[in-house]
């Protein structure tokens, strides 16, 4: 989501469309771009094997994601087989409308470029690391599909008095989520599941407060970006999340 005026964010939205996407050029990320990819690649996925949930697991395998940065054609024509999604290239954040509207038609924004090596550890703004690989393996399960879709549509119906609320519920779920499994606690939320840091705090770490998912309370709850989170809200089950209207 978009939260800057345009000549403060890192992405070149000169060239963008009405709707706010841009073309991949998968072809011209450079040997340095595709190294950082595989470096946390690597790193995520091993920390993924033991705090992620099954769904985003078996979205990673399903996905393929491999050790080059994937191409966003090849990886819709699996995806929109699977649940009628699509990846669109963005330049980066962008508006809350254009945004929701996307999400709303199954088509899910992925940042175009990726971060530099020195900032392995930690970005203001979401790259293409964190949008496809944090993101993308949960589009290919059915619920959590549906979810995303849902939350897109009543984001529009609910209007602009309500961003605040909404990018609240969007924060403690699509982004740092939690789900309680007969694996124990794992981690669905793209936030966690991209960050070394975060996914030991959200699962191990002893100075957490984890309280069971509840849609009003997590809507009026203040978050800080540049932090670990002190507060994680759990699921049961991802059909939880379409029982709970995104606004009111």
């Amino acid at each position: 989501m978009y939260a800057a005026p345009l000549e403060q964010l890192r992405g070149d939205y000169a060239g963008m469309a009405s709707d706010w996407t841009v073309p991949q050029r998968a072809d011209l990320y450079s040997g340095e771009e595709q190294a950082v990819w595989r470096l946390l690649v690597e790193r995520q996925s091993a920390l993924a094997r033991r705090y992620a949930c099954r769904e985003f697991l078996e979205g990673l395998e399903t996905l393929g994601i491999g050790d080059t940065i994937p191409d966003f054609a090849a990886v819709n024509a699996r995806l929109d087989a699977l649940t009628g999604w699509r990846l669109v290239g963005v330049p980066g954040l962008i508006p809350d409308a254009a945004f929701y509207d996307h999400l709303a038609h199954r088509r899910f924004p992925v940042t175009v470029w990726i971060r530099q090596r020195e900032e392995i550890d930690y970005l203001v703004e979401p790259d293409l690391f964190h949008d496809f690989f944090g993101h993308v393996p949960l589009l290919t399960d059915p619920v959590f599909a549906d979810f995303m879709q849902a939350y897109g549509r009543r984001a529009i119906d609910a209007g602009p008095e309500n961003i605040d609320r909404l990018a609240r519920l969007y924060w403690f779920t699509v982004e740092f989520g939690l789900i309680r499994t007969p694996k124990g606690l794992k981690a669905y939320g793209a936030g966690i599941l991209s960050s070394a840091a975060e996914v030991k705090h959200a699962i191990e770490g002893e100075a957490v407060e984890r309280v069971p998912f509840d849609a009003a309370m997590a809507m009026q709850r203040p978050y800080e970006i540049d932090k670990l989170q002190p507060t994680y809200f759990v699921l049961d089950d991802f059909r939880q999340l379409l029982d709970r209207p995104a606004a009111h």
